[in-house]
């Protein structure tokens, strides 16, 4: 088995993050975390059970990703299906599942914005994808996870300017914000409500995430560095999760990524059309 890449180790860490039993919410085209929900399903979480935003379904069967038959995970496979509104009003309350963001910005404590960077909403220097459901649960969630696949001052800002996630800061009025962040320098938490770098990935330096922060992070006392995948780990996200690469298309921009994503279809095209 070759040497892991950056996609994988982050696979790794949002699949440690997952415990069996869990509830675990999968939001709209963030495959990197699909495939390490999948990973915990396949290891260590026989027993998770899978909320996807696609379609507002709930299953317990785990299918490779894709991109034309993305449906065929979360609604070939659902053992029942909720509408927006019920889930995000009933289910997701009563159920107290995990899930992870992509933060636009981030600040320090963890308050996190999908919507647009810049200070004139009406005239953005860049609109996001939007926040979904992100204002009405991220006020009551307990198990708020956020990842970032590119590290830099860019997403790790002091002041956010568009507030569509709430942190750990004073408006918080119950439960905590997010607890977790896995970006591609390292792993995160929120010790007394800010964000602390509790472990380093391989062959990163400490200057190396400073540099890319837009604000002084806290250190844990003792600093780790995270784990190496696995022999077993890599198979599983090679050959049996992901094979066609999707989780790959989270790190590209531009070009490279419409190479990708052509590059993947025509592979589906011929696995499931020839």
């Amino acid at each position: 088995m070759s040497d892991w890449t950056i996609d994988e180790l982050m696979c790794i860490c949002i699949s440690n993050q997952v415990r069996d039993g869990d509830v675990l919410i999968q939001g709209l085209a963030t495959p990197l975390v699909a495939a390490g929900y999948l990973l915990a399903w396949h290891t260590h979480a026989p027993n998770a059970t899978f909320a996807s935003a696609i379609g507002q379904t709930l299953c317990q069967e785990g299918a490779p990703l894709g991109l034309s038959q993305a449906e065929s995970l979360w609604l070939n496979k659902a053992l029942s299906s909720f509408g927006f509104i019920q889930a995000a009003a009933d289910m997701l309350p009563t159920v107290k599942p995990k899930e992870f963001f992509r933060p636009g910005q981030v600040d320090s404590m963890g308050n996190f914005n999908n919507i647009s960077i810049g200070k004139n909403y009406l005239k953005p220097r860049l609109r996001l994808p939007g926040s979904g459901g992100i204002p009405d649960v991220s006020t009551y969630l307990e198990g708020i996870y956020l990842y970032v696949p590119r590290h830099s001052k860019v997403t790790f800002v002091e002041q956010i300017d568009i507030k569509s996630g709430l942190g750990n800061g004073p408006e918080r009025k119950r439960g905590v914000g997010p607890v977790y962040l896995v970006s591609n320098l390292g792993e995160f938490d929120f010790h007394d409500n800010r964000l602390r770098l509790i472990s380093l990935h391989p062959n990163v330096s400490l200057e190396a995430v400073q540099k890319k922060t837009g604000f002084a992070i806290e250190l844990a006392k003792k600093m780790k560095v995270t784990s190496i995948p696995t022999h077993e780990e890599l198979r599983l996200l090679r050959e049996v999760i992901d094979p066609l690469g999707v989780r790959k298309l989270e790190f590209l921009s531009g070009h490279k990524r419409n190479a990708i994503i052509r590059e993947i279809l025509e592979r589906e095209m011929q696995q499931y059309y020839v």
